[in-house]
């Protein structure tokens, strides 16, 4: 697959990503509806913090127990359960005079509910594209998904200042459904891509041989605490401004959106490698300016340029499903996506109780220099197990899958900017 056009002439890859976009402007308008009503209420950036993202904690629970369905389940079914589940949460949350402790309650049980929602996702794409087409798609699933954020957090934020935060999460519960009727009128039932029962040992089982490669085990703590940590400095963006979250969020949207564009394009993959780490330490680095307090345009502009480091999730995305037997597809990248969903609830917490301590700024600022820290000292094994071409064994060290030669790499078609096969994917 070598270019655009011929992703987007992929039978079914349209409804599914049509179906994954409204989903998550969903979740980012419902997410900070929340956020804004728990603030309003409280004061207290901590909860607010946790309020949007507090559920990725319950992502960890479910990544422990639930995972093993994410290769089990037929995926159009659970894309649909997941979404309309999601709904019925929102129109729960936006009941008046709910107690905080039943709101908490229901985004911790949507968090773990939806844990192996990535899983399914991702792996339903590499059966939708072909090998060769995966990093193509997965960067178009990205930056499709930064545009719907930036609409997502600008609509919501409008919505939230015209109407209200509970007339917002009726909006996002009215997203979600469009999102499970798209799932399930658009695409097509599919089979389990692997045989057996989903259960808590089959999860934990899988979960430990995926971690019991060394090279894969980077790739997981990469994927987890730099991307958590920096989304702990985004958790604080109501506190710092308050009439002005939306406008972060989205220019965070915004860098996203640019960084996966330039990395899922234009970046050969002899750079591939090479970048990863830089792009961990430019998401983190621009947060550290919060420590002065700086105005509304600076802070916009530091955001920006800062979320275009989230495009180093996709180069350690391809390099995981490098490492990975396909049967386990699923669950590698559901394990990475819980991983990183619990973390960023992690991250929330911990640069919330800063805030709480001290101010907004000094806990971004905290979490950011946390980020670059845990950056630069995995990044010698990281150069260790992918080598300087990003190859590698698959499984490596302590893998049960032994060593065995990956197929030959991504090679970029300086003519179309396409992909020329053969070629590994994400």
């Amino acid at each position: 697959m070598r270019t655009y056009r011929e992703l987007f002439r992929t039978p079914e890859f349209l409804p599914f990503l049509a179906a994954v976009s409204v989903q998550t402007a969903a979740q980012t308008s419902t997410g900070l509806a929340l956020g804004t009503l728990v603030y309003a209420r409280t004061g207290s950036p901590l909860l607010s913090a946790l309020a949007m993202f507090g559920p990725s904690l319950a992502q960890l629970a479910g990544a422990l127990t639930l995972l093993s369905a994410a290769d089990r389940v037929p995926p159009r079914a659970a894309l649909t359960a997941l979404a309309l589940l999601s709904a019925l949460g929102a129109c729960v949350q936006a009941v008046p005079g709910l107690p905080l402790w039943a709101a908490f309650g229901v985004l911790l049980a949507l968090g773990a509910a939806a844990s192996p929602g990535g899983g399914v996702r991702h792996g339903l794409l590499n059966e939708i594209v072909p090998r060769e087409g995966f990093l193509l798609g997965r960067s178009v699933l990205n930056m499709t998904g930064g545009a719907m954020q930036i609409c997502g957090f600008a609509v919501g934020g409008m919505l939230v200042a015209v109407f209200s935060a509970r007339g917002t999460l009726l909006v996002g519960a009215a997203l979600y459904v469009v999102a499970a009727a798209v799932a399930r009128f658009g695409l097509t039932a599919r089979t389990p891509r692997s045989t057996g029962r989903a259960s808590v040992g089959e999860t934990r089982r899988t979960n430990a041989r995926l971690w019991s490669s060394v090279p894969r085990r980077h790739v997981f703590l990469a994927l987890w605490v730099p991307n958590g940590l920096v989304v702990g400095c985004e958790s604080l963006y109501v506190a710092y401004a308050p009439g002005h979250a939306g406008l972060l969020f989205a220019g965070g949207a915004l860098g996203m959106l640019a960084g996966d564009a330039l990395v899922g394009r234009f970046v050969t993959v002899r750079w591939r490698a090479r970048l990863g780490s830089p792009l961990r330490l430019l998401l983190a680095a621009p947060h550290l300016l919060f420590v002065l307090r700086p105005g509304l345009p600076i802070a916009l502009a530091a955001v920006v340029l800062a979320s275009v480091g989230f495009a180093a999730s996709l180069l350690l995305q391809e390099r995981l499903v490098a490492l990975t037997p396909p049967e386990l597809s699923g669950q590698a990248l559901g394990l990475a996506s819980s991983g990183m969903l619990a973390m960023q609830g992690v991250g929330a917490a911990v640069a919330g109780a800063i805030a709480q301590l001290t101010s907004p700024a000094t806990g971004m600022a905290a979490a950011a220099a946390l980020s670059v820290a845990v950056t630069l000292a995995l990044a010698p094994g990281l150069r260790t197990a992918a080598g300087e071409d990003g190859g590698g064994p698959l499984g490596g060290e302590g893998s049960p899958y032994g060593h065995v030669p990956l197929p030959p790499p991504v090679r970029k078609d300086h003519a179309t900017g396409g992909v020329t096969p053969p070629a590994t994917r994400p």
